[in-house]
């Protein structure tokens, strides 16, 4: 009896925990509700404010209200921080209601009620979540001339791809442009800047840099039309940007993710102020299509490399070179830290052996010491089978901590084509990557990110723990009628590919448009095939071209349109039922016929050809469908041999295979569709997973990269950059760390002092010969200071700068702060590439540590720290070195005239 009353006791228990989790879920879930409600309430209080400030806007003249501008930005004349939001929430109503009149006057449209939410959602930092033609692009004028007001701000509004960049810049551009903003856009090959009225003609620069579209099947089509180049007036990318004539930031550039981002990281490669492009900083960003940018390719982080030329003959000359030298007399090896240090000797036989005068004086020879040095660290400091081994003619790294042989790793630098060289295996060529950074980091350098999409509520939680980004759904401005039908089940591929082509032969006889969305351009074109089989004429897309697959998308809501699709393709265009609106009155009453004729068919039919990892890219295909309240389906077709029932769907799905039914013959079952969901959540989960551990390893690099970052701008700009205090500093630091190992205790002239007198002479002369240099007194200091080498340190240090103006003496001001600034700039710049390959290769061996029960997160954090203290350390040490080495010939001429 106890038993059953335990059994009983712990079932009651187990429901009253799932009760209690359920209304958890309830209450939570109407919280957010109640509380979206409670947003929504705010905003439309707003939007009534706006609505009774429009008729005295209509009553302004074009030029009273393009003032309103300028009187807009005389309100943030002095403003800072928090009291620039204040006073942007403060002007919305009156600064929505120009913007507002200004689109009805440029582009005869109107923003709606719900548009001018959207305005506010993004304006306070969130996401608008805004279905499909509800007029996403329409509705960022509003944030985006709003927040380009303030004094140097400028907004930047990313797109996915270069043709909805130039598009919506020369669409919407038109409002900004009449409001007296400035516009810029960048691409991938080129830049442009808004003119009003500007037209590209044919063999212009314009057409040049972007190219000519061909369509499939029509030839050669007009490139005007589909290029959106009216309005743009080619330009550097530094135009895009600011403007010179005014010396002000340009107020709004349209530009895809990437290339803001590559922007950003050339602009940390810049030689020189005038190379750097993205002169106004990161203020706000508008992001349309937010999810695919913020979620979809944030698991591919932005690499700038650099292709190293083949230069195997260079390498084969001096590991022969190297050969020639004797290790006893002309170099040193500093096991400790793998150095090899020529002597004077040595220098002198280099330099008859390659036939120069001074190696270290002509710019020419720069290239020369590199190989010299690699190739002597090559002959002196890495061993065979030690630090590799020489496996089937190629050099394999070996792991120094766990003995491993590292397949596929390369040393960086050259030094990997210098053991080559060293082992007579052949010299191969690599890349080098110089600057990298993820998308997370990138847009979380923005003072305020918003965004648009029409799906992102199932991301919610990713885009709020990784961006603090919060999802807000926006009404529609008339009620969604689509039908969503229930997913059709098919036994095997071939089946529901063969009912799909007969379904949709149905849907084209009847005269209802059809847009059916594939996973890969591979199933795309089979579909295709099954389409020609039973003479359906269709247009095929893949995603390969954006410009044309724009035209074509546009027009897949005229009757008897059959639109074949990968997902991606004509994304963040809007499909019209009867076909786009024309802007001739003759022409839109025919249009207007069309429309009507279309709806009443039903209007666009969506089908999904297989369902997705993300139920959010499912969601976005069913949005094509049903826009502005018109009437749409939307249907999925799903087989057992699709990519997430045969990974994901495990042995229940193997017993749906021997049912009596025809392969292409629907199989309805609820617990199929649950089986379907639960594998898409799973993924999601894992695809988040990866984003988050993405991120978490590039926040530790992403900290460095501030530093570093930081103290190049600080270099580059010569913003408060006291030139000769930076060098003592360097020096100070590189001697400090020099006389550490020297011997602690000695008596005058015992055989102890002597050690002293050759260790610290030794060191010091890697930095520079100081002839005169009073090491006796040194000595005494140090020994009369209980063997303090911090207190000797400064003496030193002042003798080798006491030396260094005397070197220097002939140079000119500006000459000498011009190469300090050289010096800084290429050792922050070689040692953090050579930083980078290390925590690259850190970041891969740590994972293995995860076996013997260590974290891997933390073994990164901990071991990425010390090398980057040791990259700072190397830097002084790099700085120090080549003082004595470099003269002003070798500081380019950019760099020397803004001196």
């Amino acid at each position: 009896m106890s038993t059953n009353l335990s059994v009983k006791s712990k079932k009651i228990s187990s429901e009253s925990s799932a009760v209690k989790k359920s209304k958890s879920i309830i209450t939570k879930t109407l919280d957010a509700i109640m509380g979206e409600r409670k947003e929504l309430s705010k905003y439309w209080a707003v939007v009534k404010k706006i609505e009774a400030l429009e008729p005295e806007i209509q009553g302004l003249s074009d030029e009273e209200l393009r003032q309103k501008t300028v009187y807009f930005r005389e309100q943030f004349r002095g403003l800072e921080g928090k009291t620039i939001q204040k006073k942007l929430e403060a002007l919305i109503p009156e600064v929505f209601a120009v913007v507002r009149e200004a689109a009805i006057r440029t582009l005869g449209q109107r923003h709606y009620g719900v548009q001018l939410i959207g305005g506010m959602v993004l304006n306070d930092g969130r996401i608008a979540e805004m279905r499909t033609g509800e007029g996403k692009t329409l509705v960022s004028t509003l944030s985006v001339y709003l927040n380009a007001l303030p004094e140097k701000s400028q907004v930047h509004v990313v797109t996915v791809n270069d043709y909805l960049a130039r598009r919506d810049a020369s669409w919407m551009g038109q409002v900004f442009n009449f409001l007296g903003l400035s516009i810029g856009i960048i691409q991938n090959q080129a830049s442009f800047y808004f003119q009003l009225g500007a037209q590209a003609d044919k063999g212009s620069e314009v057409k040049r840099q972007i190219g000519k579209v061909e369509s499939f099947e029509d030839g050669e089509i007009d490139t005007r039309s589909v290029l959106d180049v009216e309005n743009l007036v080619s330009c550097s990318r530094a135009r895009a940007y600011w403007d010179e004539s005014t010396l002000t930031p340009v107020d709004v550039v349209y530009g895809v993710n990437s290339e803001f981002g590559f922007d950003y990281l050339r602009d940390n490669m810049a030689n020189t102020p005038d190379e750097i492009v993205q002169k106004a900083g990161h203020t706000v960003a508008v992001i349309d299509e937010v999810d695919s940018i913020l979620i979809d390719e944030a698991r591919t982080p932005l690499i700038i490399s650099s292709q190293d030329k083949d230069s195997s003959a260079r390498y084969n000359q001096f590991s022969s070179l190297v050969k020639k030298l004797n290790p006893e007399v002309d170099y040193e090896v500093d096991e400790k830290r793998r150095t090899v240090t020529l002597s004077n000797l040595g220098m002198d036989k280099v330099e008859r052996l390659l036939s120069i005068d001074n190696l270290y004086s002509d710019p020419e020879n720069v290239v020369l010491v590199h190989h010299l040095d690699q190739a002597l660290k090559a002959r002196a400091v890495f061993k065979r089978e030690k630090d590799y081994v020489v496996r089937e003619g190629e050099i394999v790294i070996v792991d120094e901590n766990t003995g491993r042989m590292m397949f596929g790793r390369r040393y960086n630098q050259g030094l990997h084509q210098a053991i080559e060289a060293k082992e007579g295996v052949q010299v191969q060529s690599e890349s080098r990557t110089v600057a990298t950074i993820t998308f997370q980091n990138y847009f979380r350098l923005y003072k305020k990110l918003s965004g648009m999409t029409g799906t992102a509520s199932t991301e919610a939680e990713e885009l709020f723990k990784t961006y603090k980004l919060l999802v807000v759904s926006i009404p529609t401005n008339k009620p969604s009628v689509r039908i969503d039908l229930v997913d059709k089940i098919f036994k095997t591929e071939d089946g529901k590919f063969r009912a799909i082509a007969r379904d949709i032969k149905a849907i084209y006889e009847k005269g209802q448009p059809v847009l059916i969305g594939t996973t890969s351009i591979e199933k795309n074109l089979l579909l295709s095939r099954y389409l020609k089989d039973l003479g359906i004429p269709h247009e095929l897309l893949n995603a390969k071209n954006h410009e044309q697959e724009a035209r074509i998308v546009s027009q897949a809501g005229i009757k008897g349109a059959v639109t074949l699709a990968t997902n991606i393709a004509g994304r963040g265009v809007d499909i019209k039922l009867g076909g786009e609106i024309p802007e001739n009155k003759d022409k839109y009453e025919q249009w207007l016929v069309a429309h009507e004729e279309v709806k009443s068919l039903g209007g666009l039919f969506v089908i999904g050809t297989e369902r997705h990892e993300s139920r959010r890219i499912d969601n976005q295909l069913r949005g094509r469908a049903g826009r502005q309240g018109d009437p749409g389906k939307s249907q999925f077709y799903i087989s057992l041999e699709d990519y997430i029932l045969r990974v994901f769907g495990g042995d229940r799905v193997s017993y749906y295979n021997i049912l009596p039914i025809a392969d292409d013959e629907a199989i309805q079952n609820k617990l199929l569709s649950r089986l379907i969901e639960e594998a898409q959540k799973r993924i999601e989960g894992q695809n988040y997973d990866s984003r988050k551990s993405i991120t978490e390893y590039d926040d530790v690099i992403n900290r460095q990269r501030t530093v570093i970052y930081s103290r190049r701008k600080k270099v580059l700009l010569n913003e408060g950059f006291d030139a000769d205090k930076e060098m003592q500093v360097s020096i100070a630091r590189e001697v400090s760390e020099l006389i550490q190992p020297i011997p602690r205790k000695f008596k005058t002239n015992s055989t102890e002092y002597s050690n002293f007198i050759d260790s610290i002479s030794k060191e010091i002369k890697k930095i520079d010969t100081i002839k005169d240099l009073d090491i006796v007194g040194v000595a005494k200091i140090y020994n009369d200071t209980k063997n303090q080498p911090k207190l000797i340190s400064p003496i030193i240090t002042k003798e080798i700068i006491d030396h260094l103006d005397e070197k220097w003496s002939g140079y000119s001001s500006k000459e000498k702060n011009a190469l300090t600034r050289f010096i800084f700039l290429r050792a922050i710049d070689v040692l953090w590439t050579e930083h980078l390959v290390t925590i690259d290769h850190l970041n891969d061996s740590v994972k293995l540590r995860g076996y013997s029960q260590k974290d891997p997160l933390v073994e990164f954090k901990q071991d990425g720290m010390s090398i980057f203290l040791k990259l700072l350390q190397e830097i002084d040490k790099e700085i120090a070195y080549t003082i004595f080495k470099i003269t002003p010939s070798l500081v380019p001429s950019a760099m020397m005239s803004q001196e």
